[in-house]
């Protein structure tokens, strides 16, 4: 048999530089009755005779294969070896190592103060093995604070306290965290089926979700297990099953991740060579039980779809940069014709009960159980926020401040942007094991008279509509919403939304037109495991947004941010049918979308006369008070077609390797320069980190 050879037994755990910290190493047998200074040299002889005696190296390994590594173990109070930890990218070796620390007999254990205490180390193995006489300095894994009184002439106990620091397995600890779920669709279709149970106590409207809470519903490591494939090899661990740097300690863990959203792609209708070329940095982490960070940063240039390059132009900021691409930022040119555009995102949460979470970040909201919203979606650029959560009995409570810009040149001011605030409540009602109803309240106040944060929205429990009177009538611009959602079996719910813009009673059901009846509602349904097909998933929704709903007489009060909608990308005057398939096979999923539309866009660049399908236009310029009908204006029809399919590469990070194609068909009544009729189909090959929604479908 090959002999192994041990370089020597190190300690790992609460290590001192005086003897008396240790009153005694664990003891074998054959060192019953060797003087006390030679007991960590026996302990650690005996254990690398055993090792010598009994490992056997599996013989399928080559000599490449047989590299060193370290084993991290501990002996318990009753004397038992356990291993903790095997570094080694071999899974054979590391299990044949297991198993031989787990078969030496129990020994007496290590005591400190006369009391049995566990005791940990670590002892690298190099292959051959064989017995070396080492000199160890001796440790204990749990000594007792002592309450005696230290003389200040005794001399004092100097611990080597790097030597204390933990290195401990990692073991997904953000599935068990207080950390949000990236917002991605496919991934959420993944387990909305098990949090939409009859009789579960989930509330699905408030996004995104947190690990923790959707843990109990959905095992995300028992579902990642499924998917793990063999990798012995660290490069291929880290390629197909795990985070790419992780740190864990006693009270602490880490994970950094390199991300990529890169495409080619090509739109043949306007014969466009198209390109996304995003590099990212992923870093996430714990500090105790109760604290969680993420931070993203994002690094990109990107060359799209003609449409997609019209409307990112057409959201141009004042300052000089040519546009806002859709979802993410501020581009500056590139190359020319192509968009350079960072973007940062990250959060910190904070969960001081079971009841409570705090988090303040700069990122995205959602609001709703369907593909749209039409109270807050996620569908504009990231934005600074800070948010609490209040979950107990039947009722969960979200309130949410943000801040805003509006980076029209038209209402910047002195070079800066224009800053407004919105304030969120949402409240969440299971009323029965079926039924939930959701309320919801927005307003949006500007910075004029240097009034700056209004203290008067921090309260979270007040009507925001008293406070938007109180501060004048064009202080503020608030919005009223109900939701609703039912669940017709474990697999089938009915969803929808009703928002209420301007809260006139006689003009939002005179049936006259007004210009003051700005409602929208959403009806929706959801199938999971469709037709008995395992993980098909099934959705169709309709939207509905009168004219002039999200805009407002003082302009900047406008219902958007970096010129772009807060709830429907639409903006307002459309009517919208969504149907959605999603189906997921292991590692393989494949999507498809559909949507058709009628909107009512303006007819003019200046929006004047305004007929409420731009939500930055200003009622003023209205045509009209009544006579105000869905589709006004420049009524065009709108058709989107979007097929995906991919691979999974790695379901720590969500990496994807996808292919899709979009045809898209744009056909208003009347041209002008900067709305005219088009087709396009666009093909794209990509490789993508999967942790935020891109829309192309407007």
């Amino acid at each position: 048999m090959r002999i192994l050879t041990t370089l020597l037994l190190l300690p790992t755990l609460f290590f001192a530089q005086s003897e008396d910290t240790l009153e005694k190493y664990p003891v074998f047998n054959n060192c019953e009755n060797v003087t006390r200074l030679e007991l960590s040299s026996c302990f650690n002889t005996e254990v690398q005779q055993y090792l010598v005696d009994n490992f056997k190296i599996p013989d399928t390994l080559s000599e490449d294969e047989i590299t060193p590594f370290n084993v991290h173990f501990e002996v318990t109070r009753e004397g038992l070896f356990k291993v903790v930890y095997v570094d080694s990218n071999n899974k054979l070796l590391k299990d044949e190592t297991t198993r031989v620390f787990n078969s030496i007999p129990a020994i007496t254990p290590a005591t400190y103060n006369g009391n049995p205490a566990l005791s940990q180390y670590t002892m690298p193995l190099v292959f051959p093995l064989e017995v070396r006489e080492t000199i160890l300095n001796p440790q204990a894994a749990e000594a007792p604070v002592s309450t005696t009184d230290t003389s200040p002439t005794q001399e004092k106990t100097l611990i080597n306290e790097y030597a204390l620091i933990e290195n401990l397995p990692f073991e997904d600890e953000e599935y068990t965290s207080q950390l949000n779920i990236p917002l991605s669709h496919e991934m959420y279709t993944r387990f909305d089926a098990a949090l939409n149970r009859i009789g579960t106590n989930t509330h699905t409207a408030q996004k995104p979700y947190i690990y923790s809470e959707v843990n109990k519903y959905y095992d995300f490591a028992q579902e990642k297990g499924k998917l793990i494939k063999e990798r012995s090899s660290w490069l291929g661990r880290k390629l197909w099953n795990e985070h790419f740097i992780t740190l864990k300690g006693k009270d602490y863990w880490f994970t950094l991740d390199p991300g990529v959203d890169l495409q080619l792609g090509n739109d043949f209708d306007n014969n466009l060579n198209t390109y996304n070329n995003t590099r990212l940095v992923n870093f996430q982490g714990g500090l105790g039980k109760i604290i969680n960070f993420n931070a993203t940063v994002y690094e990109s240039q990107g060359l799209f779809a003609d449409y997609i390059n019209q409307v990112a132009r057409s959201y141009a900021p004042a300052g000089g940069n040519p546009g806002i691409v859709p979802g993410r930022g501020i581009g500056a040119e590139f190359n020319g014709d192509a968009f350079d555009y960072p973007v940062a995102t990250g959060h910190i949460s904070v969960t001081p009960s079971k009841f409570f979470n705090i988090q303040l970040g700069h990122g995205k909201q959602f609001l709703g159980d369907g593909y749209r919203s039409l109270l807050f979606s996620d569908n504009a650029s990231p934005y600074p926020f800070f948010k609490l959560n209040t979950t107990f009995w039947k009722l969960k409570y979200t309130n949410t401040w943000m801040s805003l810009r509006d980076v029209r040149p038209q209402v910047t001011e002195g070079g800066s942007f224009r800053t407004k605030y919105v304030a969120n409540h949402y409240l969440s009602y299971n009323a029965t094991e079926r039924l939930n109803i959701g309320l919801f309240e927005s307003v949006i106040w500007q910075n004029d008279n240097d009034r700056g944060f209004d203290f008067n929205y921090l309260n979270p429990v007040i009507f925001y509509r008293a406070i938007e009177f109180s501060t004048g009538s064009r202080g503020g611009n608030a919005l009223l919403g109900i939701t609703g959602k039912y669940k017709l079996s474990d697999n089938a719910n009915l969803y929808g939304q009703f928002l209420i813009d301007e809260f006139s009673t006689s003009d939002v059901f005179g049936g006259e037109g007004s210009y003051k009846n700005k409602t929208g509602y959403q009806i929706g349904a959801k199938y999971y495991n469709a037709f008995k097909v395992k993980d098909l998933y099934l959705q169709a929704e309709y939207n509905r947004v009168r004219p002039f709903t999200y805009s407002h007489n003082s302009v900047i009060l406008n219902y958007g941010h970096n010129n772009q909608p807060l709830a429907h990308t639409l903006g307002a005057n459309f009517s919208e049918f969504v149907a959605i398939a999603r189906y997921r096979k292991d590692r393989w999923y494949g999507d498809a979308k559909f949507i058709i539309a009628t909107r009512g866009l303006e007819e003019n660049d200046d929006y004047i006369p305004f007929y409420g399908g731009n939500i930055y236009g200003t009622e003023d310029d209205r045509l009209t008070d009544n006579g105000n009908e869905l589709g006004q204006g420049n009524a065009t029809g709108f058709f989107h077609a979007e097929l995906e399919g991919g691979y999974l590469i790695n379901p720590a990070t969500n990496l994807k390797l996808y292919a899709s194609i979009i045809y898209r068909d744009f056909d208003p009544e009347t041209e002008t320069d900067s709305t005219f009729k088009n087709s396009t189909t666009w093909l794209n090959l990509g490789l993508r980190t999967d942790i935020f929604n891109w829309y192309y479908d407007y």
